[in-house]
């Protein structure tokens, strides 16, 4: 039997539950418990067994939300922002992306010990956003268009290791400012 679109109330307490599960896994890691969970998702644990069967279901929606979240921002950040404001922005929010993912790391690899792949796709739906917001760069005259989007995720990554704590947020910005002065176009 093909799956059924959700409706609205199923569609609004499968997010609260995948809200609630990234805020608690990337704040107290793979022990938090379920109940937990459905609790502060303001619903009953047969709700969130009913949308996620497993602990393991729920933190791998629980990531690739994330990972939407961040790639389905690139769209409405080149609309509303010249590009390279946009492609700075949007390097904010990897760095934001990859700490809550440090928090998660505990309760991903027991998804991956399950036998699940949550990263399958990452690393190409983050290269596709870069390369948008690159190419966005390179037509407005303001970012190199000799830089290769993998060059930049790897050097996001890097910035996001050293510095994705919040108690280094003024270290991360200055890192990202210097990586954004890297790909800015000269004129010469």
């Amino acid at each position: 039997m093909p799956d059924r679109p959700l409706r609205v109330d199923a569609q609004r307490n499968r997010q609260r539950l995948v809200d609630a599960a990234v805020q608690a896994f990337s704040q107290a890691g793979a022990e938090v418990t379920l109940d937990r969970v459905a609790r502060e998702a303001g619903v009953g644990i047969g709700t969130l067994y009913r949308h996620f069967p497993t602990r393991e279901a729920l933190v791998e929606a629980a990531y690739r939300n994330e990972l939407a979240k961040l790639c389905d921002a690139v769209p409405e950040l080149l609309a509303t922002r010249p590009a390279q404001t946009a492609v700075r922005d949007w390097m904010d929010r990897f760095v934001d992306y990859l700490a809550t993912k440090r928090g998660m790391a505990d309760a991903l690899r027991l998804v991956i010990a399950s036998g699940a792949n949550p990263y399958a796709h990452s690393r190409d739906r983050l290269l596709a956003a870069l390369n948008d917001l690159l190419a966005a760069g390179v037509a407005a005259g303001t970012v190199r268009s000799d830089v290769a989007a993998a060059d930049v995720l790897a050097g996001l990554s890097g910035v996001a290791l050293v510095a994705g704590e919040p108690e280094q947020r003024d270290q991360a910005g200055r890192l990202l400012d210097l990586l954004m002065d890297g790909l800015r176009h000269r004129q010469g």
